[in-house]
Formats: C-alpha cells, structure tokens, sequence
C-alpha cells in the first residue's frame, strides 16, 4: 500500500472528509499562501480530525522557535520543511521529538540529511507535475508530491515507486478541497501494493 498525504487543509468540511477516508497524515500549510492556516485554526482542526491520523506543518524558512511552539501546541506531529532551512534545523526539531519531512526541489542534489522522509516536489502547491521519469534515486522513507491527481496518480507510483504520494491542488476544484477528488485519490493510492 502507498501512504498518501492530503495536505493543505483549509476548512472543516475537510476534516470530515479526511476522517472518513483515512489518509496516512493530513497537511497543514503555515507558510504564506492562499492555504495558510493560523495556528487557532490548525488546533481546531486537530481536534476534529481522528488521532490515528498525524498531521504535518508545512513551513518554508520559518524560524526555529515559531516551528518548536507549534509542534509543542500539539497543532502537528510532524514539520516539513520545504524551504532552505540547513541540517541543524532538521537535528534541533527532532531532538524536540519532531517527525521531519525534508523537501528537495527537481534538478537538486538530495544530499544526505537526518530527516525522517525525504520529499521531492515540484513546486509549493502549484500542481506541476515532474517528469517522473526523471526522478532521482533517492532515500527510502521517500515522498513524492507534485501535480498529482486522481487520474495520474497510479502512472506516478508505478514509474517512481514512492513510500508516500502527496497532494493538494490535484484534489481541489475551484481552489477548494473537493471530497469526491480526495476519496478517489485515498482509494487508489492506498489499493497500490
């Protein structure tokens, strides 16, 4: 089974959704963006989602400190970091007790880190998708996210044979979360040996 992250949360009919079909982890998205959620808000929403599913802040050069007070609200279980954040930032978090998720950009060199996951993505939410055939081989446990959607996700895992498929904007409609997107997404990576 492929492990499949629903990131981007932003309201709470999405949390519905996700409670029903049951992703591996749920992404809150603290960096600037159309998605950004409030540290209020991301609690609310942890507290509405189920506890066997962990939830991850996304963050892009987001101060040591700020990351350390939301993980230790308890608002996430796991940080990414998708920004140019250098491996003393990774050490610190885990020894806080962090899970971490380490994001490389294509055409980067992953170099060797302490990150619990390494990500390959194409671009923060922008639904490119990479050329899967060129991925690199990287470091197993590993996170492929990038333009996925329900109708290429199964090419995708088939080519670069990922530990965890992460998506976003492949499952929204109109800039929303769309519930019947995410179920057939969960479906299909999850029905993937």
């Amino acid at each position: 089974m492929t492990q499949i992250k629903i990131c981007g949360l932003m309201r709470e009919q999405d949390t519905q959704v996700v409670n029903e079909v049951q992703p591996d982890f749920a992404g809150f998205v603290f960096a600037p963006s159309r998605r950004q959620l409030s540290l209020k808000t991301a609690l609310h929403f942890r507290n509405l989602l189920a506890d066997t599913i962990p939830t991850v802040g996304v963050f892009v050069d987001e101060p040591l400190a700020n990351m350390l007070q939301i993980y230790r609200s308890g608002a996430i279980s796991i940080v990414q970091l998708h920004g140019h954040e250098p491996e003393s930032t990774v050490q610190a978090l885990k020894e806080a007790g962090a899970t971490v998720f380490q994001v490389f950009k294509p055409n980067a060199p992953i170099t060797p880190t302490a990150a619990d996951y390494v990500m390959l993505d194409s671009g923060n939410g922008s639904g490119v998708a990479l050329d899967w055939t060129r991925v690199p081989k990287a470091p197993h446990p590993f996170i492929l996210a990038g333009g996925l959607t329900p109708a290429n996700v199964t090419e995708a895992i088939d080519i670069v044979h990922p530990d965890v498929v992460d998506v976003s904007s492949g499952i929204e409609t109109n800039g929303q979360k769309d519930p019947d997107k995410i179920r057939a997404i969960v479906k299909t990576a999850h029905a993937i040996e």
